[in-house]
């Protein structure tokens, strides 16, 4: 019996041992303008939030729907368009 009992105690702990919380680190901001394309794509691919955006990647102006911009046109990804979804998480976009 009490090995039954330790044998219990033990797989116990081994189930909750993965029950935690996980408290993720912010992400290092990538100041400058967008050159890592995969990278960015990937940041992407996490539907991040536009405070989320702007706090990854400081340098670059995120132009939300209905905000004014000028019409110079950039090459250098340095002023991003999104999509967001109902949620208004970003879930793709363009340069422009």
């Amino acid at each position: 019996m009490p090995r039954l009992f330790a044998l219990i105690v033990l797989t116990s702990a081994l189930a909750l041992a993965g029950c935690h919380n996980v408290t993720h680190a912010a992400p290092v901001p990538v100041h400058g303008f967008v050159t890592e394309l995969s990278a960015f794509d990937v940041f992407i691919g996490t539907h991040p939030t536009p405070e989320q955006f702007r706090a990854a990647y400081p340098d670059v102006q995120l132009v939300m729907p209905g905000n004014m911009t000028t019409m110079e046109f950039r090459s250098n990804n340095s002023r991003y368009f999104p999509e967001l979804d109902k949620a208004g998480r970003i879930t793709g976009g363009h340069f422009g």
